[in-house]
């Protein structure tokens, strides 16, 4: 899982969720909206929506490449 943040017009950027499911789960999105809102303050909730991919792009190092991330929906966003 990752979270980067995502241009938006009213706010400026808020939070957007990249999951990566096991196989056999049927998780939505509906689903992570109603177990995070309930623990994270309002500013912290995943506005910007929640997608699900197959892989987390990473470094050789491990770190999770959010610039990546950001471009993919910024490239979808323009489209």
């Amino acid at each position: 899982m990752a979270v980067v943040g995502i241009p938006d017009e009213k706010c400026g950027e808020v939070p957007r969720a990249y999951i990566v499911k096991k196989p056999e789960t049927e998780l939505t999105e509906q689903e992570i909206h109603s177990f995070m809102d309930p623990l994270v303050s309002k500013h912290k909730r995943l506005q910007g929506g929640v997608e699900f991919i197959d892989t987390v792009p990473k470094a050789a190092s491990g770190k999770i490449l959010r610039r990546v991330l950001q471009e993919d929906y910024a490239s979808k966003r323009n489209k």
